[in-house]
């Protein structure tokens, strides 16, 4: 665990102290105050841009409200799509764009020197500036009354436990709960609060973290690395990725349980999926329901005719790449993924065609394992630095696959894989958000043992930041 994450459970502690002695509107200013000072840990020079797009989208949406002019309508929409997308776009894409057009003119023979300028990417950028557009356009959409309180709106853009890696929350969600006042959690929820923050520990620290070594491993020394060294690698990836953002969001929920406030679910066992559509209806659910919602939708979706829903769903999964880094080889991850997905909505027209599904007889669990795979294949991209470094990572893998197998390597990776599987199994089969929260008392505490003394066990080791914070 890193210093900001024990800041954040020193600051969710003092907050819980105070929030619950105060009256509704003191009770978000304290939650906007902590968020600004949450926030402004990072870097305190990048908090305006959060106060920027925040003003901007407050105003929008009442101007949007105040006039029923089509054109005025989406003359301020545009407004706020492009102030929003240009202070994105510069402090996370204009490096990678002028690089990218250095390179293309140095390949046709023109010498455009070293671009010089280096933008430090302010944390969270993706996330808030995602829910910030989502609320005036829902606004446009006349989805959405826009609320008149600035204090309101400002906390529900930056509500500290989502911040700074979601999930990213729709204000017709969540604002009403930021608006109205907030009842203190009874004996059930503060049991499953205080649950969902431990599993979200032990997924970060007992998962993530441990992986985190053999991942940096694999890739950091991929031109010479064995097949097995390269594999371990790629799975433990997988696996470090689900903990890590998984566990992130866990702990985003438990803590917002513990304040009166529900976020939505981000991962509903995504490794358990028989397919890669199932894949991305249950991994980072909040990004790919806004894909869906403001992108996929607005190009037509399906309906207009089933070539024109293959090539909307690749742009949607390109752009869907590129937000989640500025590198071709994310890109190449969202291609990958797009790939899969038209790739298997080509098979279902197909089968529809024929009357009939063309995996109705493929067991499950070798569905599972053939999806599981692909994922894996296509993190080699997401986590590759370069298309070189991932070439030989599969080259590795493909070719030199041999070489001794280290024991404690594979106990660590079986103990991770294990461990994810439990914990989605007992979510899954109780249908509950915090399945040991519904646990008797006795069983409750063997639980929050085994948890809690691997969270101890693991901890002391160098501290790994959470990925996404990178987004």
């Amino acid at each position: 665990m890193s210093f900001n994450s024990i800041q954040y459970f020193v600051l969710l502690g003092v907050v819980f102290a105070v929030y619950w002695q105060l009256r509704h509107r003191w009770q978000n200013l304290l939650l906007l105050a902590a968020s600004y000072l949450f926030y402004g840990a990072w870097d305190w020079r990048f908090l305006s841009l959060l106060m920027i797009s925040t003003a901007i989208d407050y105003a929008v949406g009442l101007k949007i409200r105040a006039t029923e002019d089509e054109r005025t309508r989406r003359g301020w929409l545009a407004a706020s799509m492009t102030a929003n997308l240009v202070i994105l776009g510069f402090f996370k894409y204009f490096g990678f764009f002028v690089e990218s057009g250095a390179a293309l003119f140095a390949r046709l023979g023109f010498d455009v020197g070293e671009p010089v300028l280096s933008i430090v990417l302010p944390v969270g950028i993706s996330f808030y500036t995602f829910q910030s557009m989502s609320y005036a356009i829902d606004v446009y959409r006349r989805e959405l009354e826009p609320t008149r309180n600035l204090l309101d709106y400002a906390t529900f853009v930056a509500f500290f436990p989502q911040l700074v890696a979601g999930p990213i929350e729709r204000a017709s969600r969540l604002l009403p709960q930021i608006t109205h006042e907030r009842r203190f959690p009874d004996g059930e929820q503060l049991t499953s609060g205080i649950t969902l923050i431990l599993v979200g520990l032990f997924k970060k620290v007992a998962i993530a973290d441990v992986m985190a070594p053999l991942v940096n491993q694999a890739f950091g020394s991929a031109g010479t690395a064995s097949g097995f060294t390269a594999l371990v690698g790629v799975y433990a990836f997988a696996l470090q990725i689900y903990g890590d953002f998984s566990g992130y969001s866990d702990i985003a929920r438990g803590s917002s349980r513990l304040l009166g406030i529900e976020l939505m679910v981000n991962f509903r066992e995504p490794y358990l999926s028989r397919s890669i559509t199932e894949f991305w209806r249950t991994w980072h659910i909040s990004l790919s329901t806004w894909l869906r919602d403001y992108l996929y939708v607005p190009l037509g979706g399906n309906r207009r005719g089933r070539l024109r829903s293959y090539v909307n769903l690749m742009a949607v999964m390109l752009i869907g790449g590129l937000w989640h880094g500025a590198s071709w080889t994310f890109v190449a991850w969202g291609g990958i993924n797009g790939a899969y997905l038209v790739a298997e909505r080509v098979a279902a027209d197909a089968g529809t065609a024929r009357h009939r599904h063309p995996m109705r007889r493929v067991p499950t669990l070798l569905k599972i394992l053939v999806t599981f795979n692909l994922t894996c294949l296509a993190w080699v991209f997401f986590r590759a630095a370069s298309f070189a470094q991932a070439g030989e990572i599969l080259q590795a893998i493909l070719t030199r696959f041999g070489g001794p197998v280290d024991v404690d390597t594979v106990a660590l990776l079986v103990f991770a894989a294990a461990a994810a599987l439990v914990l989605d199994l007992a979510t899954r089969a109780s249908e509950d958000d915090a399945p040991i929260a519904a646990l008797s008392p006795a069983w409750r505490g063997a639980a929050a043992v085994a948890l809690i003394v691997p969270i101890v066990v693991f901890a002391g080791g160098t501290p790994v930041p959470f990925i996404y914070f990178q987004f």
